[in-house]
């Protein structure tokens, strides 16, 4: 049975989507089928595969307010077992015909079951904010990846995630976990950054991902070429992370 997976943090700028991208393009890597779903309104995990947002007929919104199918609305991208359902800025108004849906919780549940056994990892991308569709993402959700940067203010943010995910688990979904915690444009020369990270391992030393992220200039790139890093330059130190990372995601789960 495949996996789903959702990349959440309320916080944005803290790689979530970078994230989410580089590692569903790294299972596909290393021969994993991998969807991907962009729920963030902006759009930015679709952009980061090369599908041009103007070009869209269908989007993760038309999944989520009508009967269009995940085949519907599903496209196969350029890279080895990874397809997409894309989305753009009409998935904002999603968050309030979901409200308004008896069971709204569960739409994205319920749409992913007649497919979730033909991919072996489902990723959710996320918008930064506790609403609605990430709900939805949550309440589907095997697991929770949560991208965050060594920053005092993200120890804050993160409280407040678990307590959210606490409370999803209690009413919608008794199987969601917290898969790992991933430590995002990492530093090791500031010692701010060795700091937080310390004080992440004294509370969550086994949700941790062995390995960080580091600030990378090929993996700030490769957004703009419509490429995961590993396709931009495999040799760099960002598309290494990332595999190592999707190594250690299959091993957890």
């Amino acid at each position: 049975m495949g996996k789903i997976i959702a990349f959440a943090n309320q916080k944005g700028g803290v790689g979530k989507t970078t994230s989410a991208v580089n590692i569903a393009a790294s299972l596909g890597v290393l021969g994993y089928k991998v969807l991907m779903i962009d729920l963030d309104p902006q759009g930015n995990a679709t952009s980061g595969v090369g599908v041009i947002k103007k070009s869209l007929k269908l989007t993760a919104f038309d999944l989520l307010t009508t009967d269009a199918s995940v085949q519907d609305v599903m496209i196969k991208t350029k890279f080895d077992n990874l397809s997409i359902i894309p989305t753009n800025t009409t998935l904002a108004r999603a968050e309030y015909e979901l409200a308004d849906v008896e069971n709204g919780e569960f739409v994205i549940k319920n749409k992913l079951a007649p497919v979730v056994d033909g991919f072996d990892y489902i990723i959710i991308d996320c918008p930064p904010s506790l609403g609605m569709l990430t709900v939805n993402a949550m309440t589907a959700a095997n697991g929770v990846v949560i991208p965050m940067q060594c920053e005092f203010f993200a120890l804050e943010g993160l409280s407040q995630l678990m307590f959210t995910i606490s409370r999803i688990k209690s009413h919608y979904n008794k199987e969601l976990n917290v898969t790992g915690i991933l430590i995002t444009m990492y530093n090791n020369r500031l010692i701010l950054s060795a700091q937080v990270l310390s004080e992440l391992r004294k509370h969550y030393a086994d949700k941790l991902f062995e390995t960080t992220v580091s600030r990378n200039v090929k993996l700030s790139e490769a957004p703009s070429f419509g490429l995961p890093v590993y396709y931009h330059e495999k040799r760099s130190k960002g598309a290494v992370e990332y595999l190592n990372i999707a190594k250690e995601l299959a091993e957890r789960i």
